[in-house]
């Protein structure tokens, strides 16, 4: 049965005892609607009451709109001196992106909302678990939390302190080729988080006593990532999907080489990776962009002109995707987790668009999640419905020269087979 004739028995069951007049009557008051959308001067007449949710929903919202293209007089009158605006898209569209190149390659990007009270602003560099090796993976992971452990100007406390006092928020986050130091502040203490990101980059001491202390805490990380299965299940299909290429590699690195990991590793690290051409600065809300460059040429000073760009590493050691597969029993775990993966899209490429749109499509679901079975999209239904599944999601991971899309899924053991076949039909 089609989603039309699906709708159409809705209509009809909707009164049973008067299903011939209603048709009827639904019929008239769709013409007389038709008829008075012709006409500039007539008003909407309000849906009848037979017509779905959906259906009344789209004309209230047009009539809303009618209102809004053609306001009353009357409020003109006492409104604002400057003309009604009848296209509302500008308001809709995203604010202007600037970007400034500085000599040493450093690029600065903004968006401006000067209406907002607050900013977000955050140093993006092309570093991550892709551009280490066998013996130095999880430095961009180590380093990542030792960033944050003291500079020559700031204690630990300090930075804690002062970005408290801001009612400010400073994080950061390693993926497998970019790692990101952001901070999210009012509008008057924009300098200051601006200021803070660059003398952690530029100027962090890294002592032995706190390296020794990070360590332990990211050991214990790794413990803790270990009992999320999904982040498990992602790590292997990257591991198998670019097998013997750094792409395979997992961000925080082995325990091994988590245990040996030094003061040298991190500072040779920086010097090699966190280099201007490598870096975007980047801040969003109550910015201006004049402003933004003129502080940062002021501030990150230290920052190597290396010309290296990550892209120029990629084609060094490309990714090679290999279609194979991975099976890891474990009894313990009552439910069976599953990701098919197909080779994606770059950044770059074109179909990574599609993808996007693919995905959405796709879409995901979850049991514990609120909405219902026919919430989502027509392969959620279809997993839902036939309780095939107790969720599952589409992903699309792009890199700089490959991608994954596929689907992700958590099921009961015996239902396996099912959602693979659903998934790859």
């Amino acid at each position: 049965m089609t989603i039309k004739q699906l709708l159409s028995l809705a209509r009809r069951l909707s009164k049973p005892s008067f299903s011939f007049n209603i048709s009827r009557s639904s019929s008239s008051a769709a013409s007389r609607l038709a008829a008075a959308a012709t006409s500039d001067s007539a008003e909407i007449s309000p849906p009848p009451p037979t017509a779905m949710i959906y259906d009344r929903l789209s004309l209230s919202v047009k009539s809303k709109l009618q209102k809004l293209e053609n306001p009353d007089p009357r409020f003109l009158k006492y409104g604002s001196p400057h003309p009604a605006v009848v296209s509302h898209t500008h308001m809709l569209s995203s604010p202007e992106t600037k970007i400034t190149t500085l000599p040493n390659g450093l690029r600065v990007a903004t968006e401006s909302t000067l209406s907002s009270r607050t900013a977000t602003v955050g140093v993006w560099i092309d570093a991550g678990s892709r551009f280490e090796t066998e013996e130095t993976n999880g430095t961009a992971h180590f380093l990542e939390h030792m960033i944050f452990k003291g500079t020559e100007r700031r204690s630990a406390r300090d930075l804690e302190e002062e970005i408290e006092n801001m009612g400010g928020h400073l994080n950061a986050y390693t993926s497998r080729e970019q790692t990101t130091y952001y901070a999210k502040v009012m509008d008057k203490d924009l300098f200051k988080a601006l200021d803070i990101l660059a003398d952690i980059l530029q100027n962090s001491k890294f002592e032995e006593h706190r390296i020794r202390r990070e360590r332990d805490v990211i050991l214990r990380e790794m413990e803790e990532v270990e009992g999320q299965t999904e982040e498990v299940i992602f790590d292997h299909l990257h591991s198998t999907a670019f097998q013997y290429t750094p792409l395979g590699r997992t961000i925080l690195g082995p325990a091994d080489n988590v245990k040996t990991i030094t003061k040298g590793h991190l500072l040779n690290y920086i010097q090699t990776h966190y280099t201007a051409p490598r870096m975007v600065i980047a801040a969003s809300g109550a910015v201006k962009h004049e402003e933004i460059v003129e502080q940062v040429e002021k501030l990150f000073t230290k920052l190597s002109s290396d010309p290296t760009t990550a892209s120029q590493l990629v084609v060094k050691e490309p990714a090679t995707f290999t279609g194979s597969e991975v099976r890891m029993i474990n009894d313990d775990i009552p439910l069976a987790q599953f990701a098919v993966a197909f080779e994606g899209a770059s950044w770059t490429d074109p179909d990574s668009i599609a993808l996007m749109v693919m995905q959405a499509i796709l879409g995901s679901w979850s049991k514990n999640a609120g909405g219902g079975k026919h919430m989502g999209s027509e392969l959620a239904q279809r997993v839902g419905i036939n309780e095939i599944a107790e969720s599952m999601m589409a992903f699309n991971t792009n890199y700089k020269d490959t991608g994954l899309f596929g689907v992700y899924a958590v099921a009961k053991v015996r239902l396996l087979p099912v959602p693979i076949i659903f998934v790859m039909v």
